[in-house]
């Protein structure tokens, strides 16, 4: 069976800095997998080029075995790949219902006749994916008074809104208390196998990278230095040296 995503030689410098270089890896329908390394390994740049943040200078990006690479952002998210970034992009000013409403219609591409009112429209489906996060009771509240944990079910929400086949997350922990993110990875666990969507991530809390990812990435200076299983990875000699340090085997943080 063909990978959902595919990525070949991908490669991508700013000015004499290469970012990202050579990087090749899949994520197979199903799967979840972590893409980690230390800061500036160059996470956010594949991830900004998957996403058509960023065009690449050489290599490709396959999904559903369509060439990709360069596409604009719009297209990509049409195509079915959803995205959460590390700091939330919502609309303080409306509620939580008329962001996840606001993403869906523009989905079909309404979101573009100023004419149409909002309230009717895919305020049914609006609620109900609300009801999947755990935001139901937050639906006619305007954004920017929820709490920092809502606004991350929020975003899980607005990525979902395009029913997509591929969810890229960036760092969904990031500014999380620690005790709330194993419960928010079980939401994100949950809702996406309900949805049947892949994942691909980052994350720096290796707690949640090794009990959550079926398969791990890892980058050191833009080039892959491991592509396996969670407990390989952890054994990897090289990985524990650039990135997991000298606790990796017994479950150690980052250094």
């Amino acid at each position: 069976m063909s990978p959902l995503l595919a990525i070949h030689d991908l490669s991508k410098a700013f000015g004499g800095v290469e970012a990202v270089r050579s990087v090749s890896f899949e994520v197979a329908a199903g799967e979840a997998v972590a893409l980690i390394g230390p800061n500036g390994a160059g996470k956010t740049t594949c991830f900004n080029l998957i996403g058509g943040q960023l065009r690449p200078d050489a290599g490709g990006i396959e999904f559903r075995g369509r060439d990709i690479a360069g596409w604009p952002p719009h297209k990509v998210w049409r195509l079915g790949i959803g995205r959460t970034f590390q700091v939330a992009a919502i609309f303080p000013s409306m509620t939580v219902q008329e962001n996840v409403q606001m993403a869906m219609v523009s989905h079909t591409g309404r979101a573009l006749n100023l004419l149409t009112p909002l309230a009717g429209l895919e305020a049914e489906k609006a609620d109900a994916l609300l009801e999947r996060v755990g935001l139901a009771a937050q639906a006619r509240r305007a954004c920017g008074l929820l709490a920092y944990g809502d606004l991350k079910r929020l975003e899980l929400a607005l990525a979902l809104a395009n029913d997509p086949a591929l969810l890229l997350m960036d760092e969904p922990m990031a500014g999380v208390a620690r005790g709330e993110r194993a419960e928010l990875m079980a939401l994100i666990g949950r809702v996406v196998a309900e949805e049947g969507v892949s994942v691909l991530f980052t994350e720096h809390d290796m707690d949640v990278v090794f009990g959550h990812a079926s398969r791990i990435v890892v980058l050191h200076r833009g080039e892959v230095v491991a592509d396996g299983a969670p407990e390989a990875v952890r054994a990897d000699a090289r990985v524990r040296e650039v990135y997991l340090g000298a606790e990796a085997g017994q479950g150690g943080q980052p250094c």
